[in-house]
């Protein structure tokens, strides 16, 4: 018999439109945070400005705006593994770990971005046959945070299991159960909600509701809970969920979310998306502070999301949240921007315009930066707060009357004693000293890097790139108006309106590269060390 022909090894396949595009995302969030100094390999000459690869390789970059001076040149197609070669070659020995681990979030990011790319048109038919809030949360989690750049990465869940529970695919799973004793336990309330599970119907002795309580839990952490002494796992599932933007948060009915721990982290390897049990409480008591405020502030177009009903039994992997929803219509902040799959070009946005601003988008976006200024700069103003709600923690509620902001997950939020209690306002006994601060100027930092750039002007920037630097200015000297010169006004203008640059978040550094003992972060959330044009004078 002749000898059998062997298929010569096809050529090896060329990156896709997807590396290109994480490849850029990477290496302009390296530049934008100068990590170890990589911006000394930025060289400008008659050809323009560039960057030099560990390679050698030469790319263009560009105008970097909104946030950033420079960054990967649009024509440029970048491998991932140069810029991860360059980021090697630049790092600190100290750095080993951190930069490891960034190149498996950036390794498992790609994998998500492909994964979902092959199964566009599964989920496109899944969403068709979603309605409300929930179809919205799913297209959200299609759009790539705005400055994160592995954001899709959930590190801990394994990229096989990502179409059953991340929220882009709009999946559906059973929640999992386990009977926790019930000395151990802390319920923010004696009642559980009314769709709770009895142990009957988890496959449990009926008779265990005397002596323990079930607590939800994720299946991706049950194997966790399961090796926990004293538990009593269920063999049975109960209840049919929907994953939502967060991942970790599901929905249980239209007005009812649950939010249960989970073995990841997003948005950097030290952001784990445990509970830790003091932020269940302390969270109930930011969004107490703040129905307070809004009491005295009745003219704000706000409405807060109920976070008082919750469980703990002292374990990051045991703890729950029920979040409670207002009626009318709600629409994700995050999900403005999404693509409307089947439909060329369209947004969210557009379709959202249509049915409440008459086809006009871009009234739909002065509308919301009116409301969200308003609203955040009288928190800064006249009390000393300052939220950490950016676009996945707001959405746009429509009912009777005008638009309204709906706020959720208050925990993260920063407030001045000294000006609370200037206002007659007690100081809440949060549990996270890091909570409460004097300093105006840490207070200006969130109010630029999460009001400012992740909720007003990356929403803006995205859907109108052309108009939104002068949209937000006009929203933001509005806003500041009728504080004419008092103290808290001036700082916020001298920061934002008249600052020669605006302070940014090292998010990529705090949260994988750098370990905090050497950045010193108490809070890798509230990590500064770059800086990126001001927009806004330019606007």
């Amino acid at each position: 018999m002749g000898a059998r022909m062997i298929p010569a090894a096809p050529a090896r396949r060329e990156s896709t439109d997807r590396e290109h595009y994480l490849a850029a995302r990477v290496l302009n969030a390296l530049l934008r945070e100068d990590y170890a100094g990589i911006s000394a390999r930025v060289t400008r000459d008659k050809d323009g400005v560039a960057i030099v690869l560990a390679s050698g390789r030469r790319v263009g970059l560009a105008a970097g705006s909104p946030f950033q001076d420079f960054a990967a040149a649009p024509y440029e197609r970048l491998r991932l593994a140069e810029v991860l070669e360059t980021l090697r070659a630049v790092a600190h020995p100290a750095d080993a770990e951190g930069v490891a681990a960034f190149e498996r979030e950036c390794r498992e990011a790609l994998a998500a971005l492909e994964a979902h790319h092959r199964r566009r048109g599964e989920v496109a038919r899944r969403l068709r046959g979603r309605h409300g809030l929930i179809r919205y949360e799913s297209l959200a989690a299609a759009v790539d945070h705005p400055l994160y750049p592995t954001a899709r990465c959930r590190l801990g869940i394994r990229a096989a299991d990502l179409p059953a529970y991340a929220p882009e695919f709009a999946p559906e799973f059973a929640m999992r159960w386990a009977a926790v004793p019930r000395e151990r336990v802390t319920l923010s309330r004696p009642e559980l909600p009314a769709w709770w599970p009895a142990p009957g119907a988890v496959g449990l002795p009926s008779d265990l509701a005397r002596t323990h309580v079930l607590f939800p839990v994720h299946p991706l952490a049950g194997h966790l809970v399961a090796a926990l002494p004293g538990l009593v796992p269920a063999p049975e599932p109960y209840l049919v969920v929907r994953p939502t933007l967060s991942t970790r948060t599901v929905e249980v009915g239209e007005r009812v979310h649950l939010k249960v721990p989970l073995p990841a982290s997003t948005l950097g390897l030290r952001n784990r998306r445990s509970i830790k049990p003091g932020t269940l409480r302390d969270g109930a008591l930011a969004e107490s502070l703040l129905r307070e405020i809004l009491a005295r502030e009745p003219g704000l177009r706000v409405t807060l999301a109920g976070e008082q009903t919750y469980g703990h039994a002292g374990h990051e992997y045991l703890g729950w949240l029920v979040r409670d929803l207002p009626e009318g219509e709600i629409v994700p902040v995050a999900a403005l921007l999404a693509p409307l799959p089947g439909e060329d070009g369209r947004l969210v946005l557009h379709e959202v315009a249509e049915r409440h601003f008459g086809g006009d988008p871009e009234a739909l976006l002065r509308d919301y930066l009116a409301a969200l200024l308003e609203w955040n700069v009288a928190l800064f103003v006249r009390y000393g707060v300052a939220l950490e709600a950016h676009q996945q923690n707001l959405a746009l509620l429509f009912g009777d009357g005008p638009m309204r902001l709906l706020v959720k997950d208050d925990d993260g939020l920063l407030a001045s004693p000294r000006r609370l209690r200037a206002a007659g306002i007690g100081v809440p006994g949060f549990g996270d000293e890091r909570m409460l601060t004097d300093d105006p100027y840490a207070l200006a930092d969130v109010f630029v890097t999460i009001t400012l750039h992740l909720a007003a002007m990356a929403v803006a920037h995205g859907a109108l790139p052309g108009s939104a630097a002068a949209l937000v200015r006009r929203a933001l000297i509005a806003a500041l108006e009728p504080y004419g010169d008092d103290p808290a006004a001036r700082l916020l203008r001298a920061r934002t309106l008249e600052a020669a640059r605006l302070t940014g978040k090292s998010m990529v550094v705090a949260g994988t590269l750098v370990a905090k003992e050497r950045t010193g972060a108490r809070d890798i959330n509230k990590f500064y060390g770059t800086t990126g044009p001001n927009y806004l004078r330019s606007a």
